[in-house]
């Protein structure tokens, strides 16, 4: 049974600001209209205050948006749009000016800086309506609801997306929002939360992604590698199919979320990207972290997660599934300061806190434990094994013209401070599992490998994995040191992953043959 125990929340603190007109009206410089300051990526690169100190305006059309965006001296003058009531399509009309650039049936935050939008009062929903920045920074938007944002059908709005950002779009800081659709593209809706085209440090926290079949995006196309550092913290996805998100190269950091029922696959890191995934409970789910759809690797490190209820696919060529005992493979530096709340205390703090209407509450520290239902499980699928064999391999050893990373990169015969055919020297992982790779400066063509762990120390290596670098294939699986071979490939970096171990792992040897 699942323990669910009372939550303490401290609530955001500061007056609203409310204006008593219809439309819009201006009122003198004030405070934001809700105290409470970025967290995440969205505190770096200058940071992301909004409209901070500038003046305050009530709206509850579209077109009052827009106006009050085009009626500021400038297109950078800091403003907070103070939003209450249902603004769509009816209600949303361009509106013109020097300081803005808006669109018909979209509300646009367009060549333009230091702007808050904030739901208060009976709250903000923005139906059938999406919100679009483009060439926009330092951007806030708290406490509102985008809701059936259509790419296909009628009415149509920001190409699908309830919230998208591209074209140099930067410091952004979306809080407590509730995000949803009622279906996935075949029912014309499109991403929940997309970045593209040079979109950085972003931070998305307590808030709500629900009934979509995509969560969002961080990169249109495997070419489209220049967005990244978004940081996703005490959000909740619910009823995903898949890209919770999809990250193409960047740096992301997810911590705290709760994953509920992600259909097909849910953090997918692929091109290269990183991803950092700390204390996240991820409930009755499918392939809830890995590289999926490509054989373009990406990478990630993880810590405290709960997989509750989870169930991993088989590995292939373009499906490569963290699980079902996900290990680092990568690390990512954090610049900022964070708090972790526990894993399993996740499901509730996040029920209390995220989305609009909450009052914009955080979690204060305190809360209570989920205990899983399930343990993790993997489906059906064949496993990939290596053939052992009792000798080493004959010809060259690969290995000792290359470079290597370990513990530290080193070129020719030595990784961290082996030294070759010493078994007294070894490199070894900070903890009981991590990677060792071969690498060469051009495409060479490997069989076999041979592990082989220092004096001492055999039989401490447990399962593992041998991987292509260049596309994250699984080239061969197992357990225990020795000779490994595999189907004859040409790459330009090998790896082999130590996924367990009954101690800590030392490698003294890592020797690759044709």
């Amino acid at each position: 049974m699942r323990a669910r125990l009372a939550l303490r929340l401290c609530a955001a603190s500061g007056a609203l600001a409310l204006a008593t007109a219809v439309g819009v009206t201006l009122s003198g410089p004030t405070a934001s209209a809700a105290t409470g300051t970025a967290t995440g990526y969205a505190t770096q690169n200058g940071g992301t205050t909004g409209g901070a100190g500038g003046q305050t305006v009530r709206a509850t059309t579209g077109t009052a948006i827009h106006q009050a965006l085009c009626s500021r001296a400038a297109a950078d003058t800091p403003l907070t749009i103070e939003v209450e009531g249902t603004v769509n399509h009816a209600n949303t009309a361009k509106v013109s000016g020097g300081s803005c650039n808006t669109a018909a049936g979209v509300v646009e935050l367009k060549q333009i800086s230091n702007v808050t939008i904030i739901g208060v009062g009976g709250g903000a929903v923005f139906d059938q309506l999406g919100i679009h920045l483009r060439e926009a920074s330092n951007i806030v938007i708290r406490n509102v609801t985008v809701r059936n944002v259509k790419k296909s059908g009628s009415p149509t709005s920001n190409g699908g997306d309830a919230i998208g950002m591209e074209s140099g779009v930067h410091n952004v800081w979306v809080d407590h929002v509730t995000l949803e659709a009622s279906g996935g593209e075949s029912e014309g809706y499109d991403g929940l939360f997309d970045m593209k085209a040079d979109t950085r440090y972003v931070t998305l926290s307590y808030s709500v992604l629900r009934n979509s079949g995509r969560g969002g995006l961080i990169g249109s196309s495997e070419s489209d590698l220049s967005n990244g550092y978004v940081t996703f913290h005490h959000n909740r996805y619910e009823n995903i199919d898949s890209r919770t998100p999809l990250l193409r190269g960047g740096t992301a950091h997810m911590y705290n979320n709760h994953y509920v029922r992600l259909n097909e696959s849910g953090i997918n890191s692929r091109a290269g990207a990183k991803a950092r995934v700390d204390n996240n409970y991820f409930e009755d789910s499918r392939d809830v972290l890995g590289t999926f759809y490509t054989d373009r690797a990406g990478y990630w490190q993880v810590a405290g997660n709960v997989f509750d209820n989870v169930t991993w696919s088989a590995r292939g060529t373009e499906n490569n599934p963290a699980g079902p005992d996900p290990q680092s493979n990568t690390t990512v530096a954090i610049p900022y300061a964070h708090t972790l709340d526990a894993a399993a205390c996740v499901p509730d703090v996040v029920s209390r806190t995220a989305g609009a209407g909450k009052g914009l509450q955080v979690s204060d520290g305190n809360c209570a434990a989920q205990s899983p239902t399930a343990t993790a499980t993997a489906s059906a699928g064949p496993t990939v094994t290596p053939t052992a064999t009792p000798t080493r391999p004959t010809g060259t050893n690969l290995s000792l013209g290359a470079g290597a990373d370990g513990s530290s990169k080193a070129g020719g015969t030595s990784y961290g401070n082996v030294r070759d055919g010493d078994l007294a020297t070894y490199w070894s992982p900070a903890g009981t599992t991590g990677s060792v790779s071969i690498k060469w400066g051009s495409a060479t063509a490997v069989s076999s490998a041979v592990i082989r762990e220092a004096s001492g120390s055999g039989g401490v290596i447990g399962s593992w994995r041998v991987l292509n670098a260049d596309t994250g294939t699984v080239l061969a699986s197992g357990g225990g040191a020795g000779t490994i071979t595999f189907p004859r490939t040409t790459l330009g970096k090998i790896t082999f992953e130590i996924t367990g171990s009954s101690g800590t792992p030392k490698v003294a040897e890592f020797e690759t043959y044709a």
